[in-house]
């Protein structure tokens, strides 16, 4: 690296340096360098605290550089390194001042080549499938009427914009972790999501990422992630898109769909349907309500050609007066009392499905300029706003209006 004599005064200022001066300003130089490196594996060695130490060799000039992968970062990963593995590590270089030998500290670790990555696929499906951890007796139901959703994704790209489009309004409580969904370098940021929705109270979990390919796959193939799917205390959605190799994340979960919009559409399935079901019902009630009103105005039409033939009786039968009478009196209290405990059955009925009902239950009515407020597009900043309780009424003018499309937790 390049310095400019500047810069070059003000790191070293031309005063001698200890030798761990020079190595500690050195390594403020070279550790903020992020690069990946390929090459292959030409020396190995698990260390005693179970660090992996390893070479990685050049296969064009044959220069190799000493390489280390921390222990925790080299069991997430999954992959034995060993004499004459490719690879590609990520991470940075640093000079050990011990020693004074440099190395390359690596974040991650990856197989090179389809056919190597396709043999790490197979190897593990074959492993994790023996454990039954894709066993379909394993999968748990998508709960119906799930409220609390997790999701873990990434907030870039429309993988996020898709599913919030298609969720509908049925009052959803969504919980959003970005995370990194590309490469291997994504394990890490994955395992922590996960772990972090564990201790929220959520009802279900979509993780989701659009399709690619297995290099790009690699977290969603990943041992400890499928493991932690396997076991997390919610049922689990994987809208995850593929060409060929499903994802083993997706195998592992509850329900696998391939894209957002698929998984938007499952959890809202059972709202959309019992919707339709009341729908049902108060067709049903307003039917049997108009149909018993039909009866009885018949009834009483009856009742009244009943009435209207008493002259008739009177002037040629009146010694069967008495006994009509009583008939056509008891004719018509019959039907109207029958009329009357039908008609207030169903105005029982009615009023079951009062929505007012519900201000018993702890529920509120929103009205504007008497009107019954049902989406927030009908309100206003300065409208006045009438609260209807069970025991009251409540004024109050709204200030802010805030939309359930926003999320929170976007960094």
């Amino acid at each position: 690296m390049e310095l400019k004599d500047a810069e070059q005064k003000n790191l070293f200022n031309n005063k001698p340096l200890t030798v761990g001066q020079f190595i500690e300003r050195a390594n403020s130089l070279i550790r903020p360098l992020t690069v990946k490196i390929i090459g292959e594996v030409s020396q190995a060695s698990l260390g005693p605290t179970g660090h992996m130490y390893f070479s990685l060799k050049d296969e064009n000039n044959g220069a190799v550089i000493s390489c280390a992968i921390w222990k925790s970062r080299y069991e997430m990963f999954g992959i034995e390194l060993k004499v004459g593995t490719k690879i590609i590590v990520s991470g940075h270089a640093e000079i050990y001042a011990p020693t004074g030998r440099l190395s390359f500290i690596c974040d991650s670790v990856e197989l090179v080549g389809e056919g190597a990555l396709k043999a790490a696929y197979d190897k593990l499906f074959k492993k994790l499938g023996a454990e039954g951890l894709f066993a379909p007796e394993k999968k748990r139901p998508i709960p119906k009427y799930a409220r609390r959703i997790g999701i873990i994704t990434s907030k870039q790209g429309a993988v996020i914009h898709d599913f919030l489009n298609n969720i509908g309004k049925f009052g959803f409580l969504i919980e959003f972790i970005d995370s990194r969904v590309e490469g291997q370098l994504a394990v890490g940021d994955l395992l922590a999501s996960i772990k972090t929705f564990k201790k929220r109270e959520i009802d279900v979990l979509v993780i989701m990422r659009g399709g690619g390919s297995l290099e790009a796959m690699l977290a969603f193939n990943n041992e400890m992630v499928v493991r932690e799917i396997a076991v997390f205390p919610k049922p689990v959605i994987a809208a995850i898109g593929h060409e060929k190799d499903v994802p083993l994340v997706a195998m592992a979960a509850d329900a696998a769909v391939s894209t957002p919009t698929a998984a938007a559409n499952l959890l809202t399935l059972s709202w959309q349907e019992i919707f339709r079901v009341l729908d049902r019902y108060e067709n049903n009630i307003i039917a049997g309500y108009r149909n018993r009103l039909i009866q009885a105005h018949t009834q009483l039409w009856q009742c009244a050609g009943i009435l209207s033939n008493f002259k008739y009786i009177l002037q040629n039968i009146t010694r069967k007066l008495d006994i009509t009478i009583m008939n056509s009196i008891l004719a018509i209290k019959n039907g109207l009392d029958s009329t009357k405990k039908q008609i207030a059955y169903f105005q029982n009925i009615v009023e079951s499905h009062n929505p007012e009902r519900q201000l018993k239950l702890g529920y509120s009515i929103a009205k504007i300029n008497g009107k019954i407020l049902k989406t927030i597009k009908k309100a206003h900043i300065g409208n006045d706003l009438e609260m209807f309780l069970v025991d009251g009424i409540i004024n109050s003018e709204i200030k802010k209006i805030k939309s359930y499309g926003k999320q929170k937790g976007d960094k």
